[in-house]
């Protein structure tokens, strides 16, 4: 297969027109616009016909291989821990506000048998990234070379590590993508999520695909669609997939910023922390293992014991980080008070994760810094009582100038009211 089999016009027009790519067309422009022989208008000019068409089942199989394959994959298989083999599971969310879950999930986890190779990311835009959260400990690093991740993974059974080489196609699609106004398209979310995931390795994948005005999808149709798309690529290369709905239109937990969010899922190591948090956590750490095979301990037991804790502290120190020093915290706080007494009503995730955003804990383009400090405290959670005046927010940031477009951005996502709002599940289905 050379440049003189297919070029780029052809492929687009095939597409636009409403024609089913090859294999072997599909095999040809990721690897050619990977190694730049496409150029990144003409890439644009493909998705935008991908965004407009869509692709059959059978293209984003093929899509999602090509990227795939156009960088290393790694390999568990052979691993052992005590002369047993390692059975490797992993989580991945599509992101949300608040969203600490991995942090205490994955020692449950591995307290519970399981390995965990993880590979994350920064985020960008509202929805934090799991990196950012980790790396506001001190020292903490996420840059393991494989070797390092295959050695954690028999020492201590997790590691936590950026994505490096892993599905460089998708890498330099995505940045294109975001730049392109082609992000919002099934195909193209389904098969960059499963190609890095699929690529690191792990026996089995559960993923937490999220709902409601703090997700990418805002509602249940096209969630559960993505769900069963990326559990149908799952199953097609081989790995064990499962999805579970789950709501995104209030915030998870009480806190949302990298340092908070560490310092919360913490509480909930210690075996307390919000009850959202922790039954998210259990949920999905069931899931984990189920799916994975493995049976044993129940992962409440876990936090309730101190072992998912310990597991945590291995994973952090062999990562280079010391949970002994202080979280930062921002030295500038600003505190939004209750206008009035009665129940607090319904909190907007997309508005406390833009207000968390304007504060500093993420960030408008990659490679920026974040302020690992800034972020928002919850004091008051939907249903609860509150008193004329009390506080129900605390902002934090280092840059007292941001405040004013945070408070902003806060303003219409909270009420108080006479009653309590009605009920709204955490979990609303399960995709196998």
């Amino acid at each position: 297969m050379t440049d003189l089999d297919f070029d780029p016009p052809t492929v687009i027009a095939t597409k636009r027109d409403g024609g089913r790519l090859s294999d072997a067309a599909i095999d040809w422009v990721i690897e050619a616009y990977t190694d730049g022989r496409v150029a990144p208008e003409q890439m644009s000019a493909l998705l935008m016909a991908i965004v407009l068409r869509g692709m059959d089942r059978g293209e984003l199989a093929r899509w999602t291989w090509a990227m795939l394959a156009s960088g290393p994959r790694m390999d568990f298989t052979d691993l052992r821990a005590n002369g047993q083999p390692l059975v490797t599971v992993d989580k991945h969310s599509t992101g949300g506000v608040g969203d600490k879950i991995t942090l205490p999930l994955v020692p449950v986890v591995v307290a519970c048998g399981g390995a965990v190779p993880q590979a994350s990311g920064h985020g960008l835009g509202h929805t934090g990234g799991t990196l950012d959260k980790l790396e506001s400990i001190t020292g903490f690093t996420a840059n393991l070379a494989n070797q390092t991740v295959r050695e954690q993974l028999c020492d201590v059974g997790a590691a936590i590590f950026a994505a490096g080489e892993l599905a460089p196609a998708d890498a330099k699609l995505y940045a294109l993508r975001d730049v392109t106004a082609t992000v919002e398209s099934l195909p193209l979310i389904a098969s960059s999520i499963m190609s890095k995931k699929l690529a690191e390795g792990a026996g089995a994948l559960v993923l937490d695909v999220k709902v409601g005005s703090g997700a990418f999808m805002k509602t249940e149709a096209p969630a559960r669609e993505l769900a069963h798309t990326m559990v149908a690529l799952g199953a097609a290369h081989g790995v064990p997939t499962s999805a579970l709905l789950t709501n995104m239109n209030c915030p998870l937990g009480a806190t949302i910023g990298n340092a908070l969010e560490v310092a919360e899922a913490l509480e909930v190591l210690a075996g307390g922390g919000p009850a959202d948090v922790v039954q998210l956590t259990l949920r999905l750490a069931g899931e984990m293992l189920e799916l994975a095979g493995i049976d044993g301990r129940d992962p409440a037991d876990t936090l309730r014991d101190g072992t998912a804790m310990d597991r945590f502290r291995r994973l952090i120190a062999a990562q280079g980080g010391d949970l002994a020093k202080p979280l930062p915290i921002g030295r500038c706080s600003e505190t939004v008070t209750a206008h009035r007494g009665g129940t607090m009503g319904n909190i907007d995730a997309m508005a406390v994760g833009l207000a968390a955003w304007r504060l500093g804990a993420g960030r408008t383009r990659p490679g920026a810094r974040v302020q690992h400090g800034a972020g928002v405290r919850i004091h008051r959670r939907p249903g609860d009582a509150v008193v004329s005046g009390e506080p129900v927010f605390t902002l934090y940031t280092e840059t007292p100038e941001r405040f004013s477009a945070a408070l902003a951005a806060l303003d219409d996502g909270w009420s108080v009211g006479d009653n309590s709002p009605p009920p709204r599940p955490l979990i609303f289905d399960r995709i196998v």
